[in-house]
């Protein structure tokens, strides 16, 4: 018996079926046209004992189907069906797709910066197989099932959204026919054949009278440039980068800040002895006990801590008419990477200790020079901390980090003499920086910010006595 179920899909009603004849089931299928949401399904034995399989659905002609889960439905006129099965076979439900997952509720697209693997590349589950790149982070694509890449549906540099496909995997291993492993983003050169060289027949040779040479006229002199003309160097030895999305966004949002902000700095310097010489006596013990390097970054994010509660101006920001503050102090790192700038934030800080900043500094550093901090990681941030001083920077106005109000920069440690107790004595210095918003900060709380930053600095048993 041949047969043909037809079943008709619609969002909220329920599912039904209908059994043609057999004898107008090849001619309805084939010859009439098939509405979208409807899916056709050919047997030839009946209804026979359960058997369990999936399909590969195609709403717009016959569907093929595999052994893999269980289906039932009901007849139009509401007489149950008995579960069926058959063995069926699909030539195309072997085939998945890869997609651009979501990015992050503020990151609509992206570019797709790099592919990791080349048309016939085996990949596992969940192995990465491009780079997607998009304003703050970068993200990975990765294979949905294990098998080996048939084709790229999308080129590098293309701008794709979420749900994008971008390349079509084959889970039976079966490559692609012709596949030479060469990057969709490299060209292809086809030898050319060889050109025919024709033959000359030999031509008779005509007595001519011998011609008499003209002389040749001087060719004119170089025309000399002008004083005042630049002279440019040549255009072989430039090139032309496009711009990374980070990068575009950093230049963005620091323009934007010059242009919204009245940003204003004010300078101060701090005598790091006691600091340093804390972190000389007690690093080796504090190592062996909490696994991490006690460094300098840490005791000025405490003291940048104490600075916001002593001034809670420096931690608040304008919105509209009003004002924000805030009663809690999420400090956000600057880290430089090759690809660019991100800011990365230590949340709750005013409730770790230095064991606890350092591990979290660390981790972040980490993240930001592998390319893998998340969204989360960097959203937020109600004060920023940049130290130029890691690449030698004596001295510097940092540009506020958007929506705060105010950043402060670190700078390298110099030897200078200093008048200690009426001598002059060499003592490793440090310029800090505050940039703020002169709209909501005024110079008298940026300068005792500072000032509470040098002084917890210089003495650090003011943080344990909170003094």
């Amino acid at each position: 018996m041949l047969g043909v179920i037809r079943r008709r899909v619609a969002s909220g009603f329920r599912s039904t079926l209908s059994v043609e004849k057999p004898h107008n089931a090849v001619r309805s299928a084939s010859k009439s046209r098939i509405p979208d949401g409807e899916v056709i399904v050919l047997h030839s034995q009946g209804f026979a004992p359960v058997r369990s399989f999936s399909h590969l659905v195609s709403t717009r002609g016959l569907v093929g189907v595999r052994p893999l889960r269980e289906i039932s439905f009901t007849l139009q006129n509401e007489v149950p069906c008995q579960k069926f099965f058959r063995p069926y076979s699909s030539e195309s439900g072997d085939l998945v797709e890869a997609v651009v997952p979501q990015m992050g509720e503020s990151i609509t697209d992206g570019t797709l910066a790099t592919f990791l693997k080349n048309p016939g590349d085996r990949v596992e589950v969940d192995e990465p197989i491009a780079q997607i790149e998009t304003d703050k982070v970068t993200i990975d694509v990765n294979s949905p099932e294990a098998g080996v890449i048939q084709k790229f549906l999308a080129k590098e540099g293309d701008t794709v959204e979420p749900g994008t496909k971008i390349a079509i995997i084959s889970k039976s291993g079966e490559g692609p026919e012709g596949v030479d492993h060469v990057a969709p983003s490299e060209k292809i050169e086809e030898k050319a054949p060889p050109p025919k060289v024709e033959e000359k027949k030999p031509e008779p040779k005509v007595e001519s009278a011998p011609a008499v040479e003209k002389p040749k006229a001087a060719s004119p002199p170089p025309p000399k440039r002008s004083a005042t003309e630049p002279q440019l160097p040549p255009k072989d030895r430039e090139r032309r980068v496009p711009m990374t999305r980070l990068r575009k966004r950093v230049a963005t949002r620091l323009k934007d800040s010059q242009n919204t902000f009245a940003m204003l700095t004010t300078f101060n310097e701090v005598d790091m002895t006691n600091l340093m010489k804390l972190r000389s006596e007690y690093k080796d013990a504090f190592v062996e006990k909490h696994g991490v390097k006690l460094g300098l970054m840490s005791g000025f994010v405490k003291a940048a801590i104490s600075g916001l509660q002593n001034q809670p101006i420096i931690n608040a920001v304008i919105d509209g008419d009003d004002i924000i503050y805030r009663d809690y102090t999420d400090i956000s790192i600057a880290v430089g990477t090759p690809k660019g700038l991100v800011v990365p934030v230590i949340r709750g800080a005013d409730k770790m200790n230095f064991a606890e900043i350092e591990k979290e500094i660390n981790s972040l550093a980490k993240k930001a020079n592998a390319g893998t901090l998340s969204i989360d990681e960097m959203a937020g941030g109600t004060f920023t901390i940049s130290n130029g001083g890691v690449y030698g920077s004596l001295l510097s106005t940092p540009i506020i980090n958007p929506p705060q109000s105010a950043i402060l920069g670190m700078h390298s440690i110099v030897s200078r003499p200093m008048d200690v107790g009426g001598e002059i004595l060499p003592r490793p210095m440090m310029y800090i920086a505050l940039t703020y918003d002169h709209r909501l900060i005024d110079g008298r709380e940026a300068v005792f910010f500072l000032r509470r930053i040098k002084d917890v600095v210089e003495d650090p048993r003011r943080l344990l006595l909170d003094i």
